[in-house]
């Protein structure tokens, strides 16, 4: 069972949200909050697998509360969910660790997927965020951002870098590991080291920085 807390300001939206989530028979709304403050001290006090965040939210906005709950509460997996479709959100989103970001006006299925894959350890992002970050990769910012990335994959190795070009892909440890021909277990001890080496929060930040790098995953 995944157990999601949904925090935004508007009664009604948490409701929908609820709602839509607990119709499949895997997913639990086992918390709400009103605001962000609320929401990661709710965090710090209830077994919560995937958090979802409104980002315009009183006494604290989603995307600082995603930081705070990257601190506080380490192993919840945050997707931000939001009105608003600006680059800027989505960048601080997954700059933050964000495991997402979606539009409010996502379909319903759109919203238990996003979910689901978050729980799964795997990043989620809706197309109109997927969109931003394209154009943002292909803009002349990110040849300088390609050459930091590359510097910091250098002390990688040879499996390291096979591993950090599938999480890149966005695939999940048991799908790596079929792809490398290695255990799951094989797979998230790689991805920890990765982490480590590359001073990374969690796997999108490291994806991130393997798109930034040009890295990609031998198709043999």
């Amino acid at each position: 069972m995944i157990r999601v807390l949904v925090a935004d300001d508007e009664p009604l939206i948490r409701a929908g949200i609820r709602m839509i989530l607990t119709s499949p028979d895997d997913i639990d709304v086992v918390a709400e909050a009103g605001d962000g403050r609320e929401a990661v001290e709710t965090a710090r006090s209830t077994a919560v697998d995937v958090a979802l965040l409104d980002i315009q939210m009183p006494v604290m906005d989603g995307l600082t509360a995603l930081a705070e709950l990257g601190r506080a509460a380490p192993g919840v997996r945050v997707l931000i969910l939001t009105t608003f479709g600006e680059r800027d959100n989505v960048l601080r989103a997954l700059g933050h660790g964000g495991a997402g970001f979606l539009l409010k006006d996502s379909a319903p299925q759109e919203l238990i997927h996003a979910v689901r894959a978050a729980a799964a350890g795997n990043a989620y992002l809706s197309p109109a965020a997927t969109r931003h970050v394209v154009d943002i990769l292909a803009s002349p910012a990110a040849t300088a951002r390609g050459e930091e990335a590359r510097r910091r994959l250098a002390d990688l190795t040879a499996r390291e870098r096979e591993v950090l070009a599938l999480l890149g892909e966005g695939l999940s440890n048991a799908d790596a590991g079929a792809r490398l021909h290695m255990s799951e277990a094989t797979v998230k001890t790689y991805v920890s080291r990765i982490l480590t080496k590359l001073d990374c929060e969690n796997r999108v930040q490291a994806a991130l920085l393997a798109r930034d790098a040009g890295l990609e995953a031998d198709r043999g």
